[in-house]
């Protein structure tokens, strides 16, 4: 599975649950799905290069969202 269809699949996934998917969620998804970080901090500073609105608390609460969903484990910061 593509980069992009992993993508795909984790928004499908977010809409089928009632979220909106933002720029900023879009962006944070993305940056998980196609690269390791070993903290939310990491992560942060990498969505900030893209797009500087994106806050610290977003990147927390993407992560545990994505987390409580079971697409990602925050202690590997993994994939799909």
């Amino acid at each position: 599975m593509s980069q992009e269809e992993k993508t795909t699949a984790v928004i499908r996934q977010l809409k089928g649950n009632g979220y909106r998917i933002t720029e900023q969620r879009r962006l944070l998804i993305q940056l998980i799905l196609e690269n390791e970080y070993s903290s939310c901090k990491e992560i942060y500073f990498a969505a900030r290069e893209e797009n500087h609105n994106v806050g610290l608390a977003t990147v927390y609460r993407m992560v545990q969202l994505l987390e409580d969903m079971e697409l990602i484990h925050k202690e590997m910061v993994v994939r799909l």
